[in-house]
């Protein structure tokens, strides 16, 4: 196992100024649209502490926002509104960023036997797992005291389920993951925003106490789910 520095959170909404390319760009120049976007609001930048403003355009932001993923970079920026929704699309930046997406999903369906779940090396009973694309294969975390935890297990018996699963199949890779409770009698399954992994990431970080985590930190993560099902659509 290795602990992972991957991805973490925090941003909201400000009108953006409109799209232009940048000075010297011609017809067949490649634009930078983060670039393009800081041009507009350098000034505002210096005015503003340090996780209140869009890390995109830098306009101020509030506690409730968006995220975008930085895929290559394996981290998630705290956006506005309006650069979340520019950045909905792929072809935007060629699929270097991309926006997290706010759904959230039970999977009835779901189905893993006990053999199934053992095989991926979880020394706990929370685990979320989506596709990386740099490295075009399905990875497996567990929120730990020590941050996101990446079991190195073979995860063949993973991608058997998810072969069997057209659910897990249409998630949208790096930025959407399969969140995975298991229970005494089977295993609760989500489909999520990646942002959502990490804030149960850090809720564990933050209360877990001792060899057992606590009850404070159960409690915790009971409320968490709580939280999820009740997003889920159905």
């Amino acid at each position: 196992m290795r602990t992972s520095s991957n991805l973490r959170a925090l941003a909201r909404d400000k009108p953006l100024p409109s799209r232009a390319p940048g000075p010297g760009a011609g017809s067949g120049a490649v634009v930078d649209p983060v670039a393009v976007l800081r041009g507009f609001t350098g000034g505002v930048r210096q005015q503003l502490a340090p996780g209140e403003q869009c890390e995109m355009c830098a306009v101020p932001i509030g506690p409730q926002h968006p995220h975008i993923a930085d895929v290559p970079d394996h981290r998630l920026l705290c956006t506005c509104r309006p650069c979340y929704l520019l950045f909905n699309a792929e072809a935007a930046s060629r699929g270097h960023y991309r926006a997290v997406p706010e759904e959230y999903r039970f999977n009835r369906g779901f189905s893993m036997s006990a053999a199934q779940w053992e095989s991926l090396g979880i020394p706990v009973n929370l685990a979320f797992l989506f596709h990386q694309t740099d490295q075009d294969k399905n990875v497996a975390f567990y929120p730990s005291p020590g941050g996101p935890t990446e079991s190195l297990l073979d995860l063949a018996s993973w991608d058997e389920v998810v072969a069997a699963d057209p659910l897990l199949g249409k998630l949208i890779p790096d930025v959407e993951a399969v969140l995975l409770r298991r229970l005494d009698d089977g295993f609760e399954c989500y489909l999520v925003p990646i942002d959502s992994c990490y804030e149960l990431v850090g809720l564990v970080r933050q209360y877990w106490e001792g060899f057992a985590g606590g009850e404070e930190v159960w409690g915790r993560i009971d409320s968490f789910f709580a939280g999820v099902k009740e997003r889920c659509r159905g």
